[in-house]
């Protein structure tokens, strides 16, 4: 509980420098995905206004002013990172035949598939047609070759789905693909409007790959260890897919020989007695393990922050990390 209340009094402090900026990022992003064809507005404002954390949008701004930075493309730039993410998500659902996300129907569900992949393929244009706008190539790069890269994380996932065999070193390589990468897209599109000295840009960067690590860590203790309730996702659906997680990994490296062997039989099936192998996960210490990941994670990416000048903006993105560690959502 008191993780909990640290987490949560992290996160908002962390915001306090940005908060400003950060409804001006949500006001650029409703005017922004505006449609003279009804379904493709109504689609993009629900899955837009469904909240979520904002934390490519954040990294973008607390980067470029712990930078120095004064102008205000930090805004817009944040707003198309976000869609862009958006747009992953909604594709990622209809992959994955989420009902739910953040608590509430997903637009596949709401609607179908077809109209969500159309949307978001509306989304992904948009999010490049406001990047050619501003004429910052070095940006536009960036953003590109993370939209790639997060495609080519969603083919190593299916690829590696129903092996039980995934190694931790095949995880990370998965996760850096599917949610590390715009992490690090948003600190690279921060330093090409602030233009720091290399060994900063270079350790921004390094700090945000640890920030996504982190983040898709915890997500994955929380397919095994949250509230419906209180993530908004359906617990189980990793290992409904066939998805081997880091925690997955840790309790295989620590079980029985038949607690170990239940567990490859529901990878391999896709299905299985996931309250069971939720409480192998458990009573195995993999949770624990897999959060102490997080931590050595967060404890390089702070270490990395030390290449910027001291600011209440360094403060924050150190919050932020420290949040995510200890976030139970």
């Amino acid at each position: 509980m008191l993780k909990n209340l640290i987490a949560k009094a992290g996160v908002k402090a962390a915001m306090n420098p940005i908060a400003d900026d950060m409804k001006r990022v949500d006001a650029m992003i409703h005017t922004s995905l505006g449609s003279g064809i009804h379904r493709v507005a109504e689609v993009a404002d629900y899955i837009t206004s469904s909240g979520g954390k904002r934390m490519r949008p954040a990294l973008v701004l607390l980067i470029s002013k712990a930078l120095g930075y004064k102008g205000d493309q930090d805004v817009f730039l944040g707003a198309v990172i976000e869609i862009l993410h958006t747009a992953t998500l909604m594709h990622d659902d209809v992959v994955d035949d989420s009902p739910m996300r953040r608590g509430r129907p997903t637009a596949n569900e709401k609607w179908d598939n077809p109209t969500a992949v159309l949307v978001g393929d509306f989304l992904y244009t948009r999010a490049f047609q406001m990047m050619v706008s501003t004429g910052n190539l070095r940006a536009m790069a960036e953003i590109a070759a993370a939209a790639n890269r997060l495609s080519e994380g969603e083919v190593l996932q299916m690829d590696n789905a129903h092996d039980p065999s995934l190694s931790k070193e095949r995880y990370y390589e998965v996760i850096e693909r599917k949610t590390a990468c715009l992490f690090k897209c948003a600190a690279q599109i921060a330093c090409s409007i602030a233009n720091p000295p290399e060994e900063q840009e270079k350790a921004l960067c390094d700090y945000a790959l640890r920030l996504g690590y982190a983040f898709q860590i915890v997500d994955d203790i929380l397919d095994y260890a949250g509230d419906a309730a209180t993530t908004g996702k359906n617990l189980g659906a990793d290992l409904e897919e066939g998805k081997v997680t880091l925690p997955l990994i840790y309790a295989m490296q620590r079980a029985s020989d038949s607690d170990r062997a239940l567990i490859e039989e529901a990878i391999r099936k896709g299905h299985g007695d996931f309250d069971r192998i939720s409480a192998i996960v458990r009573d195995t210490g993999a949770l624990e393990a897999a959060r102490e990941t997080t931590r050595e994670e967060a404890a390089r990416g702070i270490e990395a922050l030390k290449a910027i000048p001291a600011s209440r903006y360094r403060d924050a993105l150190e919050l932020i990390i420290n949040y995510t560690v200890e976030r139970n959502k």
